[in-house]
Formats: C-alpha cells, sequence, structure tokens
C-alpha cells in the first residue's frame, strides 16, 4: 500500500468520525480509541474508499493505441485526453486515420447540407465510470480536403431501458 498524502488525510478523517462516534457509546477514552482503532480500517475499506469510488469521476487515463482502441471499445473514454491535448489527428489523411481507429461509427450532422456529411467522423468513446452517470462519450474528427482540420469531445444522454 503506498502512502500518499490524500490516503493519510482520509484516513485520519475516518479516524476522528469514529473516534466521535465511539465516544457516543462509552464516555472511557482508553475504550474510545481501542474502539476507533479496531473500526477505522474497517469503516475506511468496506465504507467510505467504495462510497468515494462510486460518487467520485475520476478513471485511469491511458496512452493511445490502436489495439486498445479496436478491442476494447467501452474503455476508449481512458485515452481521449491524449487524443485531445496532443491533437494526435490533426493533419491527418482519412485513410490513415481508418488504419489507427477504424470505420467511423457514424457520421456527423451538417446543417448547411441538411443531411449527416462524410467529413464527419464520431466514434463512441463508452461511459465515464461513476453514479448516475447516464452520459455517453463521443469523440468527433472534422475533414476538409480529406485531412483531420478539427477533434472535439461530447456527451450524449443515453436512456437505458
Amino acid at each position: 500500500m503506498i502512502l500518499t498524502p490524500l490516503f493519510i488525510t482520509f484516513l485520519v478523517l475516518v479516524f476522528v468520525l469514529v473516534w466521535l462516534f465511539a465516544n457516543t457509546i462509552d464516555k472511557r477514552k482508553w475504550v474510545s480509541l481501542l474502539i476507533s482503532l479496531l473500526l477505522t480500517p474497517v469503516v475506511y475499506f468496506y465504507v467510505f474508499y467504495p462510497l468515494l469510488n462510486i460518487f467520485s469521476s475520476y478513471h485511469h487515463q491511458k496512452y493511445f493505441n490502436t489495439e486498445a482502441w479496436k478491442d476494447k471499445p467501452e474503455l476508449r473514454y481512458e485515452m481521449s485526453q491524449e487524443i485531445l491535448d496532443k491533437s494526435l489527428f490533426l493533419g491527418k489523411s482519412k485513410k490513415e486515420v481508418e488504419t489507427l481507429l477504424g470505420k467511423s461509427e457514424w457520421y456527423g450532422w451538417n446543417d448547411s447540407l441538411k443531411r449527416e456529411s462524410t467529413n464527419k467522423w464520431n466514434y463512441n468513446l463508452g461511459f465515464k465510470p461513476g453514479a448516475f452517470n447516464n452520459m455517453q462519450e463521443c469523440i468527433e474528427l472534422d475533414f476538409i480536403n480529406n485531412t483531420v482540420v478539427g477533434i472535439r469531445q461530447y456527451q450524449l444522454e443515453k436512456t437505458f431501458e
């Protein structure tokens, strides 16, 4: 286990809360201390930590990898930050993008044409983990003259039946 400042802070916070709770049970300090020392790891790892993971929006960041992109489409959101930060696909041709990402999953809408445009390629990135998350992450690549000129990430609301 790695002891980070955030971990120590959370552990102290849980200890203080358990200590306060133990003081309501018994006013003897040594009993409260014993209860707190025994219950703090249990409360931290079985109550606090799971709730923290459910309600926080933290997720792992990974480097872009073509094989992982194609094999695990539900985890593409982990690679999206690098794609956006480093503009990995700007200046690439449609052929290069198709080699790296595969065929476009759907085309974006072009208001001037009033129809789907083959110059707006969209890919599903999956759902970021977290409680009550119904927003699907997507990425759109804009092409002009068969070259990527823009990349944007957006969210679609999904309803589950």
